[in-house]
């Protein structure tokens, strides 16, 4: 059993904002460190992917649909975003063979919250969306495969944290660190023996200039100035995420 887990999800390549999360005196006391996707697809993908090499066995990696597109994007076949095409082509083949071999899932034994699955989207895919408003029949589906003595269930991929019950099921999403929705800061969840939905704040503007200066990305400023700065709203978000989630229109 696992007393303490960090839970990092969609860094998106921003390393400022990585590290100001990895600083954080509980994630460098949490027995480990779990990253739920989208990890590199970003302006730093090089930068930030050696950093949590550098954690060893503290890491523990799953893949979402960021990790897929950049596998894919350097294998010929590009993503829909720029900054995963660019980002694929820094990548040095370690990085990829890493990122290739990830997991869509795992489940860990966390303290106080029984067995706990980790993905990126939902369980059974690393792209669908589900909301903190989605119904009680878009659960059940997405959940129709996972075991019943699975209990808690953490997941990533819309960037906008929220904890609920589903069916007597505990569902947690620890939002963004490095695009985040709604505030500014980094998004993260600290697990065991409950859940507490935490937020970094760092110093934004510095943040901004130094990817700018720091990336090759030629859409760096842009890109730091639009997702670290937050300029989408929770509301944004979740307006544009709605029709995804299967709802009725």
């Amino acid at each position: 059993m696992i007393e303490r887990v960090a839970v990092l999800s969609d860094i998106h390549g921003a390393l400022p904002a990585l590290e100001a999360v990895l600083a954080e005196p509980d994630v460098a006391a949490a027995d480990l460190i779990v990253l739920t996707g989208d990890i590199a697809d970003g302006p730093q993908p090089v930068e930030v992917l050696d950093l949590l090499v550098s954690l060893g066995d503290r890491a523990c990696w799953v893949g979402g649909n960021g990790e897929r597109d950049l596998v894919a994007a350097r294998a010929g076949r590009p993503a829909s975003y720029d900054v995963s095409n660019w980002a694929a082509a820094q990548l040095r083949d370690d990085q990829v063979a890493r990122l290739a071999g990830l997991p869509l899932t795992v489940t860990l034994d966390v303290a106080g919250l029984g067995p706990t699955l980790f993905c990126h989207a939902t369980p059974r895919d690393d792209e669908e969306v589900v909301l903190v408003d989605s119904r009680p029949q878009r659960w059940a589906e997405v959940f129709a495969g996972v075991p019943a003595e699975v209990r808690t269930v953490v997941c990533g991929h819309t960037h906008m944290p929220f904890s609920r019950l589903v069916d007597r099921r505990l569902v947690v999403n620890p939002g963004s660190v490095g695009m985040p929705y709604g505030s500014s800061g980094a998004c993260w969840a600290l697990l065991g023996p409950g859940v507490q939905l935490r937020r970094t704040e760092f110093d934004v503007p510095a943040a901004c200039a130094r990817i700018t200066a720091e990336s090759g990305f030629p859409d760096a400023a842009a890109w730091a100035d639009e997702y670290v700065r937050s300029r989408h709203s929770d509301l944004d978000a979740l307006t544009a995420f709605a029709p995804r989630d299967g709802r009725p229109t």
